[in-house]
């Protein structure tokens, strides 16, 4: 039967590879790298780095292939997200039956850890519902870039007794949940924190974690939260991409 395996590669430092990953990554027969377009380059090179640093029998295949794009346009955000993860699961069906023979083992490689604000998961489990391509998956995780902030950091995610909350710039916008003293925000496009009273919250800050082009900046959200828009409107301008996570934390 084919397999496949879901691999986390971490935040960006080829580092953060885990034993378990390296041992993964020498199964596997086909490499599955998706290209987000030329602007993220950079995240298609870093995981053909990690083959080679990592895989001691050079004889396994990449087969490259071009990720559907979110349409911005939908006014529906769970329709658009729902659109594309079916164009997902068309295109990862296809690479299955296509590419990887029968006992032989195919990868993807997950930025970060594959459970957390990834669909690789679901796009698997949604093919093996929909009666595709027949195979077995594992999948095996990695340093999260929330791990990755708070270690740049030098902070714990969490305050004695007190709970965390991962969320996303778009619920953020609601403000900042009840009962909650520390909270992590990911995909953030509009600098949601903009909206929150500042005066007992501070930010800890990180783009393009565990890349040579790292940024971090942390303090008090109403002393360095212009700075940080300013610096994350350059880079993003610079790159052409940004990747960023932000921890909001009211100080007890």
């Amino acid at each position: 039967m084919k397999k496949i395996l879901i691999i986390g590669i971490g935040a960006g430092n080829p580092d953060y590879i885990t034993m378990q990953a390296v041992k993964a990554l020498n199964q596997v027969d086909v490499f599955f790298i998706l290209d987000k377009g030329p602007a993220k380059e950079k995240l298609t090179r870093l995981r053909k780095d990690i083959c080679e640093q990592y895989i001691t029998d050079p004889n396994y295949r990449v087969v490259e292939a071009t990720l559907p794009e979110r349409d911005r346009h939908q006014p529906d955000y769970d329709q658009a997200v729902g659109d594309l993860n079916d164009a997902k699961q068309a295109l990862f069906a296809q690479l299955i039956r296509d590419e990887v023979a029968e006992d032989q083992c195919g990868a993807f490689l997950v930025w970060g850890d594959p459970s957390l604000y990834d669909s690789t998961i679901r796009i698997l489990d949604g093919i093996l519902a929909a009666d595709g391509p027949v195979f077995e998956y594992d999948v095996i995780p990695g340093i999260t870039s929330v791990q990755a902030l708070t270690a740049r950091h030098k902070v714990p995610l969490n305050q004695i007794g007190r709970a965390v909350e991962i969320t996303t710039g778009r619920r953020l916008l609601r403000g900042m949940p009840e009962g909650v003293d520390s909270v992590v925000v990911m995909l953030d496009n509009n600098n949601a924190w903009r909206q929150l009273p500042d005066a007992d919250l501070s930010i800890y800050w990180g783009a393009y974690i565990g890349t040579p082009d790292e940024i971090l900046i942390s303090g008090k959200l109403a002393e360095v939260g212009e700075e940080i828009e300013r610096v994350r409107t350059a880079a993003r301008e610079a790159n052409g991409w940004i990747m960023d996570t932000y921890l909001l934390r009211r100080e007890s």
